[in-house]
């Protein structure tokens, strides 16, 4: 009998992003603190919610934590609590999600952007003194990708001008600044626990977190219709509480985050030495006394698009964090920005592409990910 050929198995997907691992891992843990939730009937603003508070609030180097319902909530109520008002400005990058300026919207305020560091992706304090005029009223400073703002020169100009500096710290739970916790190094910082984050939820979930006792009672005041006492309002408020099952969730996650932060961050070094090889590609950047926790690993290289096409059809994930900088987006068109008003937002948004990157990713899946890079760009 003639022995058969034997036929190659198709390569397995390399997802950008895959939950299921995670919850292969910590699934039984996951349904015990849901069940403690459904026992207590207790659904919001119970124990869970109020001990996430304190480990966070002592995660992130600061006293005072009050969860919200999301990220974007976290933003709206930490600028409300600065006294951001209608009519007023705050400086924010232009190369974030739309959550960061949609929060100073919501307010009625003005977003004037101030154009990103080539390098790191996030907001140049250089770019300040032109930018800031009269109505300024405070600084939102988002720590992009996992890597810290460079926030020295920041605060110094804020303290100058007496600006609070409100930290959009979505992507970056964990990292640090020259010794020192994002999150703690404004006045206020924002957390959104989506799903996807380093720190995720089962669903929507945010956090502000603080070392001011007034701004502190100020968050819980109005993320409970503004109600300084039960069914006493005493200012417009948002029904915005972060759910005792989310808040069980996330404490369970929070165990686990400090080991998941250093497979993050092996990862990277795994990616790095690899792409040292390669011409044509420019890996994340980490300066000396910044710790990045790499909620993305972000490559840039000239042919974006066709490169994710081409990962694609490999079975590769990749996605784009932004493709569409906040000065050109539809919403912000009654500004009048143009294309080349913010020149390093405006590439970085050309060329940014993150890779597959999450603890449960194994070496030959990176390695299958840096040849398939390396044989696109040898075509």
């Amino acid at each position: 009998m003639t022995a058969q050929p034997q036929i190659a198995s198709p390569l397995e997907p390399v997802p950008q992003l895959d939950l299921s691992a995670q919850y292969a891992a910590i699934g039984a843990e996951i349904r015990t603190a849901v069940e403690r939730v459904m026992s207590s009937q207790q659904f919001v603003l119970g124990r869970e919610g109020a001990a996430l508070e304190e480990e966070i609030a002592k995660l992130c180097g600061v006293t005072h934590g009050v969860g919200v319902a999301s990220g974007t909530d976290a933003l709206i109520l930490a600028l409300r609590a600065c006294g951001v008002q209608a009519g007023e400005e705050v400086l924010v990058p232009p190369f974030t999600f739309v959550a960061t300026g949609s929060a100073v919207s919501a307010l009625g305020a003005k977003p004037v952007f101030a154009d990103i560091r080539p390098d790191t992706y996030n907001i140049d304090p250089a770019e300040f003194e032109r930018r800031v005029t009269p109505r300024t009223r405070a600084i939102v400073v988002v720590h992009l990708y996992g890597l810290a703002a460079d926030m020295d020169p920041i605060l110094a100009f804020a303290k100058a001008r007496k600006l609070p500096v409100i930290e959009d710290n979505a992507q970056a739970i964990g990292a640090s600044y020259k010794g020192r916790r994002t999150g703690s190094l404004g006045d206020l910082a924002c957390l959104s626990f989506y799903p996807t984050k380093n720190l995720g939820a089962y669903g929507d979930a945010g956090m502000v977190v603080t070392n001011s006792a007034k701004l502190a009672e100020r968050i819980r005041t109005l993320r409970n219709h503004g109600q300084s006492e039960k069914y006493r309002s005493t200012e417009p408020g948002w029904n915005s509480r972060l759910d005792e099952i989310q808040a069980a969730i996330l404490r369970v996650k929070l165990r686990h985050l400090s080991n998941w932060q250093r497979a993050r961050q092996s990862h990277a070094a795994e990616y790095n030495r690899l792409f040292s090889q390669i011409p044509g590609v420019m890996p994340p950047l980490a300066p000396e006394g910044f710790d990045h926790v790499y909620h993305q690993y972000t490559i840039r290289v000239e042919q974006r698009d066709a490169l994710q096409k081409f990962l694609s059809q490999r079975k590769i994930g990749s996605t784009v964090y932004y493709p569409y900088p906040l000065h050109l987006q539809p919403l912000y068109a009654s500004l009048g920005h143009k294309a080349g008003d913010f020149p390093h937002a405006e590439r970085a948004a050309q060329e940014v592409l993150s890779l597959p990157m999450y603890p449960e990713l194994r070496k030959e899946q990176i390695a299958r990910v840096v040849e398939t890079v390396a044989e696109f760009l040898k075509c």
